[in-house]
C-alpha cells in the first residue's frame, strides 16, 4: 500500500494485520482524489472507518490542513499513529475544535465519533467513510444523525462533500438527510457514492461540477 500523490508520493504504509478488514485500494484512492481535485488543499478532512489511515494520509499528502481519523479499534488506531509518525507527522488525540493539529485520531465508533465532532462544532469540508461492506447501512444512519439539526452542530456546510465507499452490488439511497447523491463511480466490486447539500446538488453552478 502506497501514497499515490503529493508530498509523500510513493511512500509505503504499513498494512492492516487483521485480514478481515479491507483497506481502500491504491487505484480506488487515486480515483477518489482525482475527483476531489485541488479542493483538498487547505481543507478539513474526516476519514471515518479509517483503517490504516491511507485515505486521510493521502489527503494530508495533497495539502489538507487538518485530518481527523475516526477508528474504533485501538490496535488499528495505533497503526494509523505508526503510519503518520513514519512520515514525520505527529498526530494528537482529538480533544476539541480549538486544540487543532495537522492529524488527530479519535478512537471510537463512527456514530459516536461523528456526533462528537458535530457537537463540538467541527466543520468538515470532506467526510469520507469506508465501512465494512456489511455495515454500510449503519454508516448511512450515523452520517444522517450527525448531520441533522438535532446533532447540535454544523459538521457539514453547504460546500461540503461526503463520499461513501460500498460494495457495487449494494445500492445506497439517493438522499441521506439533507444530502443528495451527485455522483456514482464504480470500480470492480467497489463503488464510491458522492453526496452534497441538496441545494448545491440540484444546481450544477453552485455544486461546481
Amino acid at each position: 500500500m502506497r501514497i499515490v500523490a503529493g508530498k509523500f508520493r510513493s511512500r509505503q504504509l504499513k498494512p492492516i494485520r487483521n485480514l478481515e478488514l479491507r483497506p481502500t485500494s491504491d487505484r480506488l484512492r487515486e480515483t477518489l482524489f482525482n475527483v476531489l481535485g485541488s479542493d483538498v488543499s487547505g481543507s478539513v478532512f474526516v476519514d471515518c472507518f479509517a483503517g490504516t489511515g491511507a485515505v486521510g494520509i493521502e489527503a494530508l499528502s495533497r495539502g489538507a490542513q487538518r485530518v481527523i481519523f475516526i477508528e474504533k479499534h485501538a490496535e488499528t488506531s495505533a497503526l494509523i499513529f505508526e503510519n503518520l509518525t513514519a512520515l514525520g507527522i505527529q498526530p494528537k488525540v482529538f480533544s476539541s475544535p480549538e486544540a487543532t493539529a495537522e492529524a488527530e485520531i479519535l478512537t471510537t465508533n463512527a456514530g459516536k465519533g461523528l456526533l462528537r465532532l458535530a457537537s463540538q462544532n467541527v466543520s468538515a469540508d470532506f467526510l469520507f467513510a469506508d465501512p465494512p461492506y456489511a455495515e454500510v447501512g449503519l454508516c448511512v444512519k450515523a452520517i444522517e444523525r450527525a448531520t441533522s439539526s438535532d446533532a447540535g452542530g454544523h459538521l457539514l456546510g453547504g460546500d461540503s462533500t461526503v463520499v461513501i465507499e460500498h460494495a457495487s452490488r449494494n445500492a445506497l439511497p439517493e438522499a441521506i438527510g439533507h444530502l443528495r447523491r451527485t455522483r456514482v463511480l464504480k470500480q470492480g466490486d467497489s463503488t464510491l457514492s458522492f453526496y452534497r447539500e441538496a441545494r448545491r446538488a440540484e444546481n450544477p453552478t453552485l455544486a461546481g461540477e
